[in-house]
């Protein structure tokens, strides 16, 4: 069972608010590198293993130069992340860039700045030929693709089946994939899947480790090619709600060596870099929303009204996730009361909880939405001209430290012709 605490005071907060006021994101960098470290340690076995940090999780420069500090590399799907994670002092194969329905610009520039490619289906090799101009022997000396199980696999709950995926090949597609790619001159190979999101059985990674190292091997054998590194994607969850566990990173590592030394070096494939890509489980657990109940409404249910709102949080409201929220200052009240927790966007799924159990709660509490340290602040968006809040970090010796400021509405009207 996961423990909600908190790494700061009410006191804290209220200081805080003098200087920032809310709604705001705060990040805890003491936990963050504290678990960087142990997501590090837990993989270490393997020589050359490398975590790449999902960019669009958290794509804010100062936590990317935290976890870049602690030798993650950065995985990216969009130009804008390249630019981030090269700001961030990352760079060459420190970047894998897994992208899908990418405009040929987006490949150049992760080309140029010695990114390792990943590509989403077999028709991109040449695309990316085409596209850059190449020829012959001029594609990358290291190559990724990306696997689609279909059939094979069943995908957890969140990311759905495979076969309904729009994500990579077949494994037909694979073989015919990696032996044009030898033909063109490439000399190194990835292979990449991405079957899970906010999974928290570790048997489902160890699986997918087993499925990766049985192509690897096969794929080896037939096409007399040498595998650089397998990338078992993202997808490890954390507990969002109480009476959930968190992962073991140790558990899945043990695993996964098991397979390594069953399958990996008796086949002679050793050694083998191994690669992830998670995002959620790195930051989320780090990240809080502070925010002041505004309103309290007394209808057929009732509501507290927060400063903060869908814009700044989406989760909830897009597809019912939980997150736990603590009400400061009456953390060990009892949960006696029932309300709907919304904010004050013109749609009805803006809620960050329903029907959910809290202490009585008062216009001016300050309340913390616990976990939203990825895919938080991320996947803000300006609807009823919201603007996006500040993001704070909490420094290892206490310190308060403006990473990102509030926007304005200078910022938001600023492309607006005539403005």
């Amino acid at each position: 069972m996961s423990n909600k605490t908190l790494p700061f005071t009410q006191e804290q907060i209220v200081k805080i608010c003098e200087n920032f006021p809310t709604p705001f994101h705060l990040y805890d960098e003491k936990g963050i590198v504290s678990n960087a470290r142990k997501f590090n340690s837990a993989f270490s076995w393997n020589e050359g293993f490398r975590e790449y940090f999902a960019v669009k999780a958290t794509p804010t420069p100062a936590i990317l130069k935290i976890l870049a500090e602690e030798g993650f590399g950065m995985d990216c799907s969009s130009e804008a992340e390249l630019i981030l994670s090269e700001r961030a002092g990352v760079t060459g194969e420190g970047i894998m860039f897994t992208s899908n329905a990418t405009p040929i610009k987006e490949y150049r520039r992760a080309v140029d700045q010695g990114a390792i490619i990943n590509l989403d289906d077999i028709s991109h090799i040449q695309y990316l030929e085409d596209g850059m101009g190449l020829s012959g022997d001029s594609l990358p000396e290291l190559l990724c693709f990306r696997f689609n199980p279909g059939p094979e696999r069943t995908g957890n709950v969140i990311i759905g089946d495979p076969k309904e995926a729009k994500y990579g090949l077949t494994r037909k597609q694979l073989i015919d994939a990696y032996r044009i790619a030898k033909e063109k001159g490439v000399k190194r190979f990835g292979l990449h899947t991405m079957v899970a999101s906010n999974e928290l059985d570790e048997s489902f990674f160890v699986e997918t480790a087993r499925m990766l190292f049985s192509i690897v091997v096969e794929i080896s054998k037939e096409l007399d090619i040498e595998f650089d590194f397998v990338n078992f994607g993202g997808g490890i969850g954390i507990p969002y709600k109480p009476e959930e566990n968190p992962v073991s990173y140790e558990t899945i590592s043990s695993g996964v060596k098991e397979l390594y030394d069953s399958m990996i070096k008796p086949a002679g494939l050793d050694p083998l870099r191994i690669f992830l890509e998670c995002g959620r489980v790195i930051t989320g657990p780090y990240g809080y929303l502070i925010s002041k109940v505004l309103h309290k409404k007394e209808i057929y249910k009732n509501y507290v009204g927060l400063d903060a709102c869908m814009a700044n949080l989406m989760r909830p409201g897009m597809y019912g996730a939980y997150h736990h929220i603590s009400v400061l200052g009456k953390e060990n009240s009892p949960a006696d009361h029932v309300y709907d927790v919304t904010g004050s966007l013109c749609e009805n799924n803006d809620k960050f909880a329903i029907d959910r159990d809290l202490p009585e709660t008062n216009i001016g509490d300050l309340v913390v939405i616990h976990d939203s340290g990825a895919h938080g602040h991320s996947m803000g968006f300006n609807y009823n001209g919201k603007l996006r809040s500040a993001e704070l970090l909490l420094k290892s010796n206490e310190q308060i430290v403006e990473i990102r400021r509030a926007e304005t509405y200078d910022d938001l009207f600023r492309t607006v012709e005539g403005y």
